[in-house]
This record gives structure tokens, sequence and C-alpha cells, in this order.
């Protein structure tokens, strides 16, 4: 597994330093800051990430949400059926279903992510807690995530569809319901949502994706 951890617009370098020990007590190295609000080498950072501070010496500071093969958004806001993006999986999957290249996003310490940043994620992961105080804090919800991604892989011979197998999968779905007569456009645009997410979640092996291609062209 490559994995990067990705916060979003972090405003406290203690998290961020607490954060980079996590990591290093993991075996993860790659911490991608999207916007950072405060230094991440400040001394106060450096304190807290003990032996992890070659992973902060080496964070990545970027403008954007990088495009990456899995990107798994967390969120303490769930949602229902009818919200699709916001219908999470359990902590506990993730070591059995996240398989390549994946990212882990992780939003503002005071609102998490927004809706459109959630909307760029293949899925979504939420970690049970009390509903009265559902919000963890970020280093905390980081460490038990990454525990959960650090657990034995035991399928990493086989092949995973990458993102541009999935974007075609879902490019020639996308051809096939211009022939389909749906009564609202929001109706076509759940669909297109809920195909999104199918595909994301099922870890489409790179055969699986082949085949999946090669009947939606007949």
């Amino acid at each position: 597994m490559n994995l990067s951890v990705i916060l979003v617009e972090a405003k406290n370098s203690g998290n961020i330093g607490a954060i980079a020990r996590s990591m290093a007590n993991f075996g993860f190295s790659k911490l991608i800051l999207v916007n950072p609000k405060c230094n991440h080498l400040s001394q106060t950072a450096r304190n807290r990430a003990k032996w992890g501070n070659p992973v902060l010496k080496k964070a990545k500071v970027v403008k954007k949400i990088p495009k990456i093969q899995t990107l798994v958004a967390t969120t303490s806001k769930i949602g229902s059926d009818y919200n699709i993006p916001r219908v999470p999986i359990s902590p506990a999957k993730l070591s059995s279903v996240c398989k390549g290249n994946i990212g882990l996003l992780f939003g503002r310490e005071s609102f998490g992510l927004t809706n459109e940043e959630i909307q760029q994620a293949d899925f979504v992961v939420s970690i049970p807690a009390k509903s009265k105080y559902p919000v963890l804090n970020l280093s905390h919800a980081v460490t038990i995530l990454l525990y959960e991604l650090s657990k034995e892989d035991h399928t990493s011979h086989i092949k995973l569809a990458t993102e541009a197998d999935k974007k075609q999968v879902l490019k020639l779905l996308k051809q096939k319901m211009k022939s389909m007569n749906f009564t609202t456009k929001e109706k076509k645009q759940t669909q297109t949502k809920v195909w999104k997410r199918m595909i994301s979640k099922s870890f489409l092996t790179k055969r699986e994706a082949f085949a999946l291609m090669g009947f939606l062209k007949k």
C-alpha cells in the first residue's frame, strides 16, 4: 500500500506534529498539507513529532487536493441513502478494501471537509463515537485510521484498476445513460453519483475493469 495522509487547511502545528509521529509509529511517511494555516516546521510541531520529524520535514505543501488512485475522505457528519457523498464505511473495513495508492483526506479542525471536497473522494469513512460528542481531535482520528490501514495486507500482488481505468468505465456508463430516459435531470445526476461510488467501493481489479469495459462496449 502506498499511503498519503492529506490535511486540508490545518491550523494547529501541534496537531501536525502529532500526526507525523503517528505516521512514523505505523510506518507511513507521505504527508501532504493543503493550504496549511500554520507553520508545520515550528518548534511546537517538531516537539510533538518526536521520532516523526523526518516525516514532518519531508511534508509536501500544495494548493489543492491532489489526484490519487483512491481518495478516502473522513467525516464525523454522516449522511444517508439520500445524501450519497456522505454515506460512510467503518474504519474496520479500511484494512481489507484499501489497496494500491491511497490518499487519506482529513478536514479542518473547526468544521472538517466541505461537501465539494468530499465529492472529490471515492468514498467516505467515519469513526463511530457518541452522538453527543462525535468529533475527534484531528491527530487522534488520524491515529485510529492509520492503525486500521497498517494491518497486514495479504493481497498486495493483485493489480488494481488505476484511476484512468475507473474513469474509462464511468465514461462508458455515461455514454450508455445518454440513450436512457430519465424523468428529471436530478435523477440522472443521482445515477451518475451512485455508479461512481459503486465502482470506487468495489476496488476493481484491472482484469475486472477491462471485462466491464468490454461488456459496456457491447
